[in-house]
């Protein structure tokens, strides 16, 4: 994938994701299915490359198992864990989420195109 069209591609994803509301989350497949044209595993990539300091709710987005995925090196999978529960969403004893109770709709406030 050429950068602009990857760039592109990660504007649509992070244009989706600023509309999942505060205390509700997402699946990385569930986003690919809005945006259309892309994997979860696109979504995970535009995740992982969310500039620092934006407006995106990069924490919002979690696995298809209800879990905050793992990440390579740092601690960014427990400051999302930290995150999402400062929203209220809480966690089993597995670490997984309730759907039923927080997982986002997918219903779009605006076309996440413009």
């Amino acid at each position: 994938m050429e950068t602009t069209e990857a760039n592109s591609l990660y504007d649509h994803i992070y244009a989706v994701i600023r509309q999942i509301p505060h205390g509700q989350v997402a699946t990385y497949g569930q986003i690919a299915a809005i945006v259309g044209k892309c994997t979860a595993r696109s979504v995970g990539f535009a995740m992982a490359a969310v500039p620092a300091g934006t407006d995106i709710p990069w924490h919002r987005v979690i696995n298809s198992q209800g879990k905050v995925s793992d990440r390579r090196g740092g601690d960014g999978s427990i400051r999302q864990r930290h995150r999402l529960e400062d929203e209220g969403v809480h966690f089993d004893s597995q670490g997984r989420v309730d759907f039923y109770s927080v997982g986002w709709d997918g219903t779009m406030e605006q076309d996440p195109s413009t």
